[in-house]
């Protein structure tokens, strides 16, 4: 591919994603409403719009880039706010991607490339690591939407084009938010830095199946060249406790503190876990970082921006 357009491209994954994709020699397109924007510059060869990527604004840009790929990333909120109101979720997240969907296919796109949620997705599922074959079955509202995704883009599919659907577990790392409602790894560092406990939503025994950034932008990397369409669970195929990751994090920050507990959130997945399989065969995709390595460099980001100046990336998708 050498035209890619990245919609959130200024966010979390997105900028990871934008910077390799430039390394890789393609002309890179960003479409970013810059609500949740990464506090890190994109690098000048990246052309940026800022726009709703639903809207006309973002479908001229499309018509005139003549994408061979888009990969959507954007989000707008995460479970809590579909959670409050699903509803205006609804319209704000889905209304806009099926309306960027459709801009890049009259565009002469070629390959969809979406960011879905594993976790969301699946929810309690009735086996783990859980696969690409087990039926979804949401515990939440942001599952809903995120499955109702999955179904458009699938529609495209059956128009010709190559439409791969990424089943992140929880994505963590550099440049993630810390100051918002999901990615309980970028809340705890951020807490920490400012000397203040970790917060838990239930008594920690919960699991999720923690990757590093760098690990998902190689696969939506990889994505881009698949030959199949079709959903793709991207993780590392481990349950890890959120207790224990953020006790990891409160080693790292060398403070005698405990997390606080509170109450667990409605529709939040008791056990996460991935399996990868489909990924390795499909995208030849594995995670390299461990989660000990990758905790230690999402911390000393952290650390060290919190020395300097604030700076946040908005929420992203396969984050709770």
């Amino acid at each position: 591919m050498t035209r890619t357009v990245v919609v959130g491209g200024a966010g979390f994954i997105g900028s990871h994603l934008v910077e390799m994709l430039l390394g890789d020699g393609h002309s890179v397109l960003v479409i970013d409403d810059l609500s949740h924007p990464c506090g890190v510059a994109l690098p000048r060869a990246a052309e940026m719009l800022v726009a709703d990527a639903g809207g006309p604004e973002a479908a001229q840009a499309l018509t005139r880039f003549r994408p061979q790929a888009l990969v959507h990333l954007a989000a707008k909120g995460g479970v809590n706010r579909a959670l409050r109101d699903p509803g205006d979720h609804v319209r704000a997240v889905l209304a806009s991607s099926v309306g960027c969907f459709e801009a890049a296919a009259q565009a002469g796109c070629e390959v969809l490339v979406i960011a879905s949620s594993g976790g969301a997705v699946y929810g309690d599922a009735e086996r783990l690591p859980a696969s690409e074959d087990l039926t979804p079955a949401p515990r939440s509202a942001y599952g809903a939407e995120k499955m109702c995704e999955e179904t458009y883009l699938w529609t495209y599919r059956r128009r010709g084009l190559r439409a791969i659907a990424l089943r992140f577990g929880n994505v963590y790392g550099p440049r993630q938010d810390g100051t918002g409602e999901a990615g309980v790894v970028a809340i705890s560092a951020t807490r920490l830095t400012q000397g203040l406990r970790p917060v838990i939503y239930g008594d920690g025994s919960q699991t999720r199946d923690f990757v590093y950034v760098g690990d998902i932008a190689r696969a939506t990397r990889a994505a881009l060249s698949a030959t199949e369409s079709g959903p793709v669970n991207v993780g590392t195929g481990r349950e890890t406790r959120v207790l224990d990751v953020v006790g990891e994090l409160i080693r790292a920050s060398g403070l005698a503190i405990e997390p606080e507990l509170l109450p667990a959130r409605p529709g939040e997945v008791s056990r996460t876990c991935l399996d990868s399989g489909r990924a390795q065969h499909l995208l030849s995709w594995e995670s390299q970082t461990s989660l000990e390595r990758g905790l230690a460099e999402t911390y000393r980001y952290f650390a060290e921006r919190a020395s300097t100046s604030p700076a946040a990336c908005g929420p992203e998708h396969g984050e709770t």
